[in-house]
């Protein structure tokens, strides 16, 4: 429940939670530059999909990330509209910016990987 255009207590103890995590974290923290599909966050966090399909699934479930589907691909990105927004927002601002290491992944020719 939102009071005014603010998270209640409980919300914004979920919210800080997921975020607790450091992969979601650096997830989050990805797609606040740019939308990304999971073979592209498997490449940046060089971790399993399966691993990060259940990461991106809680931040999906918790309202914080939405996606795009284009054809068999599922893009993910921040929701800027979700409730939560401004809290993910403000917590990310506080960590290094993330544009580089996916303009790393244009340039290594792995974006939009999936087949």
């Amino acid at each position: 429940m939102t009071i005014g255009n603010k998270l209640d207590i409980d919300q914004g103890a979920k919210i800080v939670k997921i975020l607790g995590d450091k992969t979601r974290l650096n997830i989050v923290s990805l797609l606040m530059h740019d939308e990304c599909c999971v073979c592209e966050l498997v490449e940046l966090l060089e971790m399993s999909q399966p691993s990060i399909s259940q990461h991106v699934a809680k931040l999906k479930t918790a309202g914080i990330v939405k996606e795009r589907r284009q054809g068999q691909w599922i893009f993910y990105r921040v929701d800027p509209d979700s409730e939560a927004f401004p809290l993910v927002e403000s917590i990310v601002q506080h960590f290094p910016n993330q544009k580089d290491r996916i303009r790393e992944l244009e340039v290594k020719g792995l974006r939009v990987c999936c087949d």
